[in-house]
């Protein structure tokens, strides 16, 4: 026997593509993330990038950077609220990195223009999602004497 109304609501086109948004952006973190750990432990940059040969600077914002980034990926992976939060953190770091102090990083734009491409899509989406949960909540009112 089938219950007339679902308890689970449907998801919506916009809701399906925030997911699958944040899980692209997910995907990316881990990447950033196994990029930050090559570096570390001397697999990539031919050893150049070990955490031993680093300056301190570098030491304090790849170590982060290594962290960040997975964790990020967990949460946006997962949709849960605090991934966007730890995603903010890890986009901030390397933001003040390649923006704010590109004589110690060397300077890198393209990651600051796609940092601040996934933040504008994100709050679009959002937008979307809160305007689409204001229209239903509208609709689905019910007016009792």
């Amino acid at each position: 026997m089938e219950t007339d109304s679902p308890t689970i609501p449907k998801r919506t086109l916009a809701d399906l593509l925030f997911i699958l948004f944040l899980r692209l952006v997910a995907v990316s973190c881990f990447w950033f993330g196994l990029q930050y750990w090559a570096m570390l432990v001397g697999y990539s940059l031919v050893g150049a990038g070990r955490f031993d040969l680093l300056s301190l600077p570098w030491k304090v914002a790849s170590t982060s950077l290594a962290v960040l980034f997975p964790v990020a990926s967990l949460g946006l992976w997962l949709t849960v609220s605090w991934g966007p939060v730890i995603w903010v953190l890890a986009a901030g770091g390397q933001i003040l990195m390649y923006g704010l102090l590109p004589d110690i990083f060397g300077p890198n734009k393209l990651i600051i223009l796609l940092h601040f491409m996934v933040a504008a899509v994100y709050l679009i989406f959002r937008l979307l999602l809160w305007l689409e949960k204001r229209r239903h909540r509208r609709q689905v009112s019910v007016d009792l004497p």
